[in-house]
């Protein structure tokens, strides 16, 4: 797989299959405040209880303070993704819980507007995440974590080359309430040694990695 990585003077961007990702900035403020807004049924089921102020730009400046300083600490990286013809929001991608050393993992999380879910985008982002992840980023696993029932979001984790590892009981406060969870987790060998979908031209390829 070819990966773009595309530097500007204000923010890192990645770049294939049709998307973009890239760090949210304040003037995304507006998109992504209508976007979450009309698929607030579609992610309540899936997502922590939201604040009562979230979709303001109080709690969205709130967010971006939180992602900047993730980053800072080299502990985090967010991305909202973007299709790359017309700059539509589509919706946003993260590496949480980042650790070198000894462990070299992560953990994913995303989510996707109603209106663009179910057509691909998010399996090519997590691809393109992932190649971020098991190459500049020098990663050797990501792991990610779903509730049992979340089929569309357990289907995208195994075409991506994800494997199931675990069940977790109550592992996280998700619309109010203590869930148990599945625990899905991808290495670097894993992902080197699928076939995945070429960044540019939509063919199958090996990865290339370092």
């Amino acid at each position: 797989m070819k990966l773009f990585t595309l530097r500007s003077r204000t923010r890192p961007e990645l770049k294939g299959y049709g998307l973009i990702l890239r760090q949210p900035e304040m003037d995304d403020f507006e998109a992504w405040r209508d976007l979450r807004a009309e698929s607030a049924g579609f992610l309540g089921p899936w997502e922590p209880r939201w604040p009562g102020d979230d979709l303001t730009r109080t709690g969205f400046r709130r967010r971006l303070d939180h992602i900047h300083r993730e980053a800072a600490q080299k502990s985090g990286l967010s991305w909202f993704v973007l299709r790359q013809n017309d700059q539509a929001l589509l919706g946003g991608l993260a590496f949480s819980g980042i650790r070198y050393g000894a462990a070299m993992s992560c953990q994913l999380g995303y989510w996707m507007g109603e209106r663009h879910a179910g057509q691909g985008h998010m399996t090519r982002a997590v691809r393109l995440a992932l190649a971020q992840a098991f190459g500049p980023m020098g990663l050797q696993r990501v792991e990610a974590a779903c509730i049992d029932g979340n089929a569309r979001s357990i289907g995208l984790l195994l075409r991506v080359g994800f494997r199931r590892e675990g069940f977790m009981r109550s592992y996280l406060e998700i619309n109010g309430e203590r869930r148990d969870h599945v625990l899905f987790a991808i290495t670097r060998g894993d992902f080197s040694s699928a076939p995945q979908k070429s960044a540019t031209a939509g063919r199958i390829v090996a990865p290339m990695l370092p």
